[in-house]
C-alpha cells in the first residue's frame, strides 16, 4: 500500500506537506518488515531536525531502526499516542500511526524525495 498523495524516502519514511507542516511517519512497507513495533522513540518538542538525518528510532520483535527525516525543520508535535501503543503503527501506518509533525525549513527539500511511482519501484511492487 502506497498512498499516492505522499513523497516517501528510500528509508522507508513518508511524508505529506500541507501549508509549510510535515507529518511523517514510517512506511507500510518498513512496517511490514520490521514486524512487531514495541518501541519509538521520537525527538522533543522545538528539536531541529535535517533531510535524511536520523530523529529517533522504532524498536520492533525482530531489529531496531533508526528514523530519518525527510524534511528539515523544527518538530512541532510528536504523536504522544505511540508511547503508550507503538503498535498503532502496524495496524494503520499513513493514518494513526504518524510520528511527528515537523514545520518544514525548506520546501524544496521535498524534489529530494521519491514519487509513489518511484517508490514502488524502489520496493519492488
Amino acid at each position: 500500500m502506497v498512498p499516492n498523495d505522499l513523497k516517501y524516502s528510500e528509508e522507508h519514511e513518508w511524508v505529506q506537506v500541507e501549508s509549510g507542516l510535515a507529518t511523517v511517519g514510517i512506511t507500510d512497507y518498513a512496517q511490514k518488515e520490521l514486524g512487531d513495533i514495541v518501541f519509538v522513540e521520537l525527538p522533543s518538542l522545538g528539536e531541529e531536525v535535517s533531510q535524511m538525518e536520523p530523529f529517533g528510532t522504532v524498536e520492533a520483535v525482530k531489529a531496531v531502526s533508526e528514523l530519518y527525516s525527510p524534511v528539515s525543520g523544527e518538530v512541532v508535535e510528536v504523536n504522544a499516542k505511540l508511547e503508550d501503543t507503538p503498535q498503532i503503527i502496524n495496524s494503520d501506518p499513513y493514518g494513526e500511526g504518524w510520528m511527528v509533525k515537523i514545520k518544514v525549513a525548506n520546501e524544496e527539500e521535498l524534489e529530494n524525495l521519491l514519487s509513489p511511482k518511484e517508490y514502488r519501484e524502489f520496493i519492488g511492487e
